[in-house]
């Protein structure tokens, strides 16, 4: 077991379309990057140039992401979400409709008792994010 500080990084399992939600994800945030990308070669276990494991990072936060190459019953769940603290009105309204973008709307973009501006989306990948304007 390692010393000092445990890292924690959110780790995103998709079935085929990894590259994808990563770029989406670093066109939808200004402050965002992919870091590096391992690919499947031919002898697999996922298919050839699919994504074996890469890291991309949104606003200071790294997230890790592979194409699994083993189906599986489940995918993302509302239960874990990833947050976004907005600047301002203008920004969550375009970070809402393009995450909402071929999603699901889970909280509607409005003011609630614990904020002035807050929205809750699934995105077309299946990952959550709550948007709240700071």
């Amino acid at each position: 077991m390692s010393e000092g500080r445990p890292q924690v990084t959110p780790f995103l399992m998709f079935e085929g379309r990894a590259e994808e939600a990563m770029n989406y994800y670093v066109s939808t945030f200004g402050n965002a990057s992919i870091d590096a990308v391992q690919r499947y070669g031919p002898e697999g276990p996922g298919p050839e140039g699919s994504v074996f494991h890469a890291t991309f990072t949104i606003a200071g936060l790294q997230l890790f992401c592979i194409d699994s190459p083993a189906p599986h019953a489940f995918t993302f769940t509302p239960a874990m979400s990833l947050h976004v603290t907005c600047a301002s009105e203008a920004e969550i309204d375009a970070r809402f409709a393009r995450l909402s973008d071929g999603g699901a709307v889970l909280m509607p973009l409005g003011e609630y008792p614990f904020s002035r501006r807050y929205g809750w989306v699934q995105d077309r990948f299946g990952v959550s994010w709550q948007l709240s304007v700071g």
